[in-house]
């Protein structure tokens, strides 16, 4: 089974991006996250959608 949340870092590895640069992405609202605890989370479609608005240029 695939995961179907990813850490920051594993998520800026599978954007190809720097942590830094994935915490502004969080931060601007361009990418969502969910929180369990005190752990903070990128959901695999939330990825999926980032890249599917950086594609048709919105």
């Amino acid at each position: 089974m695939d995961k179907l949340l990813l850490t920051p870092v594993e998520a800026a590895q599978t954007l190809g991006i720097g942590r830094s640069m994935l915490y502004e992405l969080l931060q601007r609202g361009e990418l969502r996250s969910v929180h369990i605890g005190t752990c903070r989370r990128i959901p695999t479609e939330a990825i999926e959608e980032f890249l599917a608005r950086l594609r048709s240029g919105s």
